[in-house]
């Protein structure tokens, strides 16, 4: 097991340090690893609606001999069904064949078009003719998605409430005093050392929303599990340069979601390592070196997420 730290919500609930992501995955894959995960001792596991595998994570679960009451699941809220994210709640309830889930986040603070739906399938991404995304600005925003997720916790049916993808200003507009509306419990966002997100991961510390990690190891093309320093620290705790970065991440404050499909790798990356402060430091300074970089950053044009 584990001896990385839990992380207090502000509802009370205790959130496991590291969980385990699963975009990117398909259902057999995505069946089989939640299971390895749960088995290395994974007690936190992040989907969906829009990943298209809340079924499989839900199978594992139930398949797991893990008792439900000890494992938090997240799911999310995809943005074409952000005006009945209660119904989209029932329908990812439906597919994890779960009775309640223990976060629910709104994925991105966009609303996307439902005109081109087959068949009442919402777990698209609608496109113009011009192949961009069909992003709504004009008929409905985010603030008045997050007025709907408010009644969600005392349906029963999630535990906690909070937001995915959120910039500082978008979360000062659902803050604003007068609306008086709650505060989001976790905002999970993209962070790895080329994107170390410090003024967001301040600014919700000072409202008390924790902070998750999506992508901790960089995306496809990263050169992080590469990176000669990442290596040398590594090499001196005799671990891989994943553990490394999935530890810098908890030893600076926040919950990591590291995903992976092979066994050997899902219960490495669950090792706790305890860096120095020197260590966090030298890999927290590689951006000066490497450059910063965004792997996730869809076009939501004329909407700018991350401003």
């Amino acid at each position: 097991m584990s001896s990385h730290p839990d992380f207090k919500l502000n509802t009370g609930a205790l959130l496991p340090a590291v969980g385990f992501g699963t975009w990117q995955a398909s259902e057999e894959d995505t069946y089989k690893a939640v299971l390895a995960a749960l088995e290395a001792g994974y007690r936190h596991i992040d989907t969906a609606a829009i990943y298209r595998n809340e079924g499989a994570v839900g199978r594992a679960i139930n398949d797991s001999k893990v008792p439900r009451s000890e494992i938090f699941v997240t799911t999310k809220l995809w943005c074409t069904q952000h005006t009945t994210p209660e119904k989209a709640l029932d329908q990812s309830l439906s597919r994890l064949g779960l009775e309640y889930v223990d976060l629910y986040l709104i994925h991105w603070p966009v609303m996307l078009r439902t005109e081109h739906a087959v068949d009442g399938n919402l777990l698209i991404i609608p496109v113009r003719p011009d192949g961009s995304r069909d992003v709504d600005v004009e008929n409905w925003n985010f603030v008045k998605t997050w007025e709907l997720m408010q009644e969600l916790p005392q349906t029963g049916k999630t535990k906690a409430i909070g937001v995915s993808n959120f910039s500082i200003n978008n979360l000062k507009e659902i803050l604003r005093p007068e609306l008086g509306l709650a505060v989001p419990s976790v905002n999970q966002i993209e962070i790895h050392p080329q994107l170390p997100q410090e003024e967001l991961i301040k600014f919700c510390a000072s409202e008390g929303i924790v902070v998750e990690a999506y992508s901790p190891l960089g995306s496809t093309g990263s050169p992080l599990l590469t990176d000669p320093e990442i290596s040398a620290v590594a090499e001196k705790y005799q671990v891989q340069p994943a553990q490394v970065l999935i530890n810098w991440g908890v030893s600076r404050g926040y919950v990591v979601l590291p995903k992976s499909v092979t066994p050997t790798r899902i219960e490495s990356n669950f090792k706790h390592v305890n860096l120095t402060p020197e260590d966090v430091e030298k890999v927290s300074r590689i951006i000066d070196r490497i450059g910063g970089k965004r792997y996730v950053d869809p076009n939501w044009k004329p909407f700018e997420a991350f401003v």
